[in-house]
């Protein structure tokens, strides 16, 4: 199996004039990407970097972006995403922790890393206490003698910092191995290859992005990049798409809720598009069949995969015959991966139809958490696979009767009212099926110290409440019916991507909930 940075030399070597990465301000070709990343590479080993040190990377989605990474394998360094629309407080605490070499950023002055950056209050910070700020063009060697790349795999090859369920940014240290597997199975999976034409959607601090960035380069296609806060209007997509005759790309389902709004849907019917991946959330099939309505030719991946498990574990194509069962299966694992399924008393479940808590081993597992060797004890867990270390995902998953395996929903999301298990992802797709509800999203709160569901609703007509609450009992069990049921114009998302579950509740005057679940009940409500 090749490292990712080889791979992408061997298509230098092979077809060196054929177009590698563009953005809005140049283009490379796969000669032009070698020679940039020796250089900048050759640069940050002469200020000192080497194998192991950290790499920050303040930088917008770009080809500086690329670059940057790739450098930083050459030498063996581990690169670090940093988000360029985060606050200067989470960034000064990302670089404390990580301890980099060096910050790369954007060229031009400081504010330049942000130049892509419009929300409010998002200039960047001065300094990240006395870390050195490196522009790309000051890290670029300017002769010619470079240093030649690592010839194995890089022990770390990224980490990604998230905060999950504990609310402090935490490190995810992935390794070379674990990268190259990742890579080499999504390119399989999506069949990707030198005629693939791929649009960068997600934020390339969230690894949900390099699932098209670095398997494209790896499979010698072609990526396109757009700044990331253009591609919140859909026109921008959509242009992109038809001026750059885009073939695959990949976001959340909450993005292609976006997109299902815009009047311009209609122009991906007559695009070049022929795959999309989601990945990130639970898909609701309401939403797929709308994207097949619209151009049913296209091609449509379910994809899923913890940050802990490097990008994704599974691809699955979906058919009208498979969303027509009532579900959307994940699929099965990546060769080198394997699946569990556990009970509440950390036993495995074997069989169909079971639901359990999913653990995943294999070829794809972090290294563990940066510095957090008793926070990495917890989830990389010994005491479950004889001899195997496995991650608990805090997902619900079961094994359907051909094999595949179905997301339920997260531990934390599925609830117990009334004695009856209730699942946030089902109910969200009930209330999207009521007349007039263009998208929906529930989620738990506190109700007065009791558990309460509210849903939030966007429709295309004005509907009152009376109304939705009518069509809701029609559709659902008395124990199953939301609290409350809120109107808004959007679901907002978060810098990922995902639904911002928070904003909703905050602009609702509603307090967070986030109630335990058992695992290793039938499928369905006990």
């Amino acid at each position: 199996m090749p490292d990712v940075l080889w791979g992408i030399l061997d298509q230098a070597d092979s077809g060196p004039a054929l177009p590698a990465v563009k953005d809005l301000d140049r283009a490379l070709s796969y000669a032009e990407l070698r020679d940039e990343v020796a250089r900048v590479a050759t640069g940050l080993a002469a200020r000192g970097v080497g194998e192991g040190d950290r790499v920050a990377l303040l930088l917008p989605n770009s080809v500086d972006f690329v670059v940057a990474a790739l450098a930083a394998l050459w030498i063996g360094a581990i690169f670090v995403p940093l988000a360029v629309t985060d606050p200067e407080g989470r960034l000064a605490t990302i670089v404390a922790d990580c301890a980099p070499a060096l910050v790369l950023t954007a060229d031009g002055s400081d504010s330049s890393a942000r130049a892509d950056a419009t929300r409010e209050n998002s200039s960047p910070p001065l300094a990240l206490g006395t870390m050195p700020l490196v522009p790309m063009s000051s890290a670029r060697a300017p002769g010619s003698e470079l240093v030649p790349p690592l010839h194995a795999f890089p022990r770390v090859a990224y980490a990604i910092y998230t905060s999950g369920t504990t609310g402090t940014p935490k490190g995810v240290l992935i390794g070379g191995p674990a990268f190259a597997a990742a890579v080499e199975a999504t390119s399989e999976a999506l069949g990707l290859n030198r005629a693939t034409r791929t649009l960068c959607v997600s934020p390339f601090h969230f690894d949900g992005s390099f699932a098209t960035l670095f398997p494209t380069l790896f499979s010698g296609g072609s990526v396109v990049i757009r700044p990331r806060e253009a591609l919140l209007f859909p026109r921008t997509f959509f242009n992109a798409v038809a001026k750059e005759r885009i073939t695959y790309t990949g976001f959340s389902p909450s993005y292609l809720r976006l997109l299902l709004a815009s009047p311009q849907m209609a122009k991906l019917s007559e695009s070049e598009l022929d795959v999309v991946a989601l990945g990130g959330e639970a898909s609701s099939i309401a939403d797929i069949r709308a994207l097949w309505s619209t151009a049913p030719r296209i091609r449509v991946f379910n994809r899923y995969g913890p940050t802990e498990t490097t990008i994704a574990v599974t691809h699955i194509e979906l058919t009208p015959e498979i969303t027509a069962s009532g579900t959307i299966p994940m699929g099965g694992a990546h060769r080198g991966v394997t699946f569990y399924l556990v009970d509440d008393r950390g036993k495995v479940i074997e069989g169909a139809d079971r639901v359990g808590e999913l653990y995943i081993g294999g070829s794809q597992l972090m290294d563990g958490y940066w510095g957090a060797p008793a926070l990495t004890g917890e989830v990389l867990r010994t005491d479950v696979v004889p001899g195997e270390a496995v991650y608990k995902t805090g997902d619900l998953v079961y094994r359907d009767g051909d094999g595949r395996y179905v997301y339920v929903d997260r531990t934390d999301r599925v609830i117990k009212r009334s004695g009856v298990r209730i699942s946030l992802v089902e109910l969200s797709e009930a209330m999207r099926s009521v007349p007039g509800v263009t998208a929906a999203a529930c989620v738990a709160f506190d109700d007065g110290g009791e558990l309460g569901i509210v849903a939030f609703v966007v429709t295309d007509q004005p509907v009152a409440a009376l109304d939705l609450q009518r069509a809701a009992r029609e559709r659902l069990p008395e124990t199953m019916l939301p609290n409350r049921i809120e109107s808004v114009e959007v679901l907002p998302l978060t810098k990922s991507g995902k639904l911002d579950e928070r904003l909703l509740l905050s602009t609702a005057g509603l307090k967070p909930l986030q109630p335990a679940a058992t695992a290793g009940s039938r499928v369905g409500p006990a």
